[in-house]
């Protein structure tokens, strides 16, 4: 017997899997934690949190499952994608991290804007900079917090913190990278002409590798704290959305992933290295095969459904919030809502957008405010999913993922929206499984990332198809939505 273990570092959670080799996924094991919103627009997290739930959940692994967790020989990672986390000398953590849905380098993002210009970056990065994206933000410490950045020994994502703290080793990998806008993509390194432009030391940016690659083993410190034993060899894994679409099996052009997490997506591999060149989409390395992976993103997806539960109605489960929406008709009664409660990235990349709800009567209740977030986080979806067409990009088979597939009504709603037929991996913790895969590649366990896929993937048997009869009105809705943005910009203001 011979085990993987998979780490997901998520926005609100962690999760950790155990994968055998031969009988595949054993158990998962998973920690919440929240965002701190330290003032209006900042959103951080202290990686402290992240490494002590990691270690609960390693620990409960153990606890489990003593035999498979004795079984592991290979460690894999997926991570949130584009935050900043300052390490000095010793590994020391500086200061929290700043998160990809912060909005605080907002500023430093638009004179990236003015100095470099659309064109450049798209040619070097193939992406515009956002407030949240790790350079952005890095702009922002040396500014606001000179005496923090004074300190700065390595910048990492939040991943490579974690991987930092099992190998005692400094780096990130490909994917990972580009997504802090300040990585020449198509190249797979640093834009190091950039960063000096900015006065920024070369030397406080780790080495980049591909995800596959083995970073170093488990330490004995590590083993201490964790119970993993020293020596087991850890891959330098990916960022969240290229481990998601391994996980799901989207590893060749045609397939594409919708996820509904805390923040959304519509993802796609692609083997070309191409880009939207207006920069409405992203387009990042991928965790194998060196290619690409192109997404539209949504800030807040199942973000928008926890501040409704939390902040708006102030009660329920998600289940309960789920099971309520399917009680009001398709189109919520003409209520719109804008879920740009952070900005917005796709189309607009504008973090001074705003969420609204439109159109709305006395004949409204909580369920049509509640069906009315699910349409609205789907229109925004929709949103990536016209652009893809407009790039060329197929879109044979949409795969639903994240919290949003434990819905069915919100599954029916992607179905009918997107106008596809939607289906769902087996396996819930699909960048879990991703981290597994890739893990068990660069370590030999697996053949290729290609045979982890066939091997462990699976689909439900039950999808959801597109209700001919409400294309027509979801469409016209979509239309509305879409030119309540455009009237409203400035006002958002």
């Amino acid at each position: 017997m011979a085990c993987i273990l998979g780490i997901d570092l998520g926005t609100s959670s962690v999760k950790s899997m155990l994968l055998d080799e031969t009988e595949g996924v054993v158990k998962t094991a998973s920690r919440s934690y929240t965002v701190s919103i330290p003032k209006s627009g900042f959103a951080e997290q202290d990686p402290e949190t992240w490494w002590e739930a990691v270690k609960q959940t390693i620990r409960e692994l153990k606890t489990d499952c003593p035999d498979q967790f004795c079984a592991i020989r290979a460690v894999g990672f997926s991570g949130q994608m584009h935050g900043l986390v300052l390490t000095g000398k010793k590994g020391e953590v500086l200061r929290p991290a700043i998160l990809w849905l912060d909005q605080r380098s907002d500023r430093m993002a638009e004179q990236m804007h003015r100095e470099l210009g659309m064109e450049r970056m798209g040619e070097i990065f193939h992406n515009r900079a956002f407030s949240g994206f790790a350079f952005p933000s890095l702009l922002w410490v040396k500014e606001e917090e000179p005496e923090v950045f004074k300190k700065i020994h390595k910048i990492l994502l939040p991943k490579d913190y974690i991987r930092l703290r099992m190998t005692g080793e400094w780096g990130t990998d490909a994917s990972d990278a580009s997504s802090a806008c300040i990585l020449r993509t198509g190249e797979r390194d640093w834009a190091y002409d950039i960063i000096g432009r900015y006065g920024i030391p070369e030397d406080i940016f780790p080495d980049v590798h591909e995800s596959e690659e083995t970073a170093g083993c488990i330490t004995p410190a590590c083993a201490q704290e964790t119970g993993l034993p020293a020596g087991i060899r850890v891959v330098y894994g990916s960022g969240d959305q290229p481990a998601q679409s391994i996980g799901n099996g989207a590893v060749r052009e045609g397939l594409i992933i919708s996820n509904i997490g805390t923040g959304g997506q519509i993802s796609t591999y692609s083997g070309t290295d191409t880009y939207d060149r207006r920069l409405r989409l992203h387009t990042f390395c991928h965790a194998l095969n060196r290619a690409y992976t192109i997404f539209g993103a949504t800030l807040c997806s199942g973000m928008s459904m926890n501040w409704l539960k939390d902040k708006i109605l102030g009660a329920g489960s998600f289940q309960e919030l789920s099971e309520a929406a399917q009680e009001t008709e398709p189109g919520s009664g003409g209520l719109i809502y804008l879920p740009y409660l952070t900005g917005e990235r796709t189309p607009h990349m504008d973090a001074g957008a705003s969420g609204m709800f439109f159109g709305m009567k006395l004949a409204h209740d909580r369920r049509d405010l509640i069906r009315a977030v699910m349409e609205g986080v789907v229109f925004s979806l929709k949103d990536s999913l016209q652009i893809f067409g407009e790039m060329g990009l197929r879109a044979e088979r949409i795969i639903a993922s994240g919290g949003g597939a434990a819905s069915p009504v919100w599954l029916q709603i992607q179905a009918d929206i997107l106008e596809k037929e939607i289906c769902v991996c087996s396996v819930k913790e699909q960048a879990c499984l991703g981290a597994c895969i890739v893990a068990g590649a660069g370590t030999g366990m697996l053949e290729s990332v290609s045979e982890g896929v066939s091997r462990y993937v699976s689909f439900r048997e039950d999808t959801y198809e597109p209700r001919e009869k409400l294309q027509e009105m979801y469409r016209e809705m979509h239309r509305k939505y879409q030119k309540l943005y455009e009237h409203t910009r400035d006002l958002m203001r």
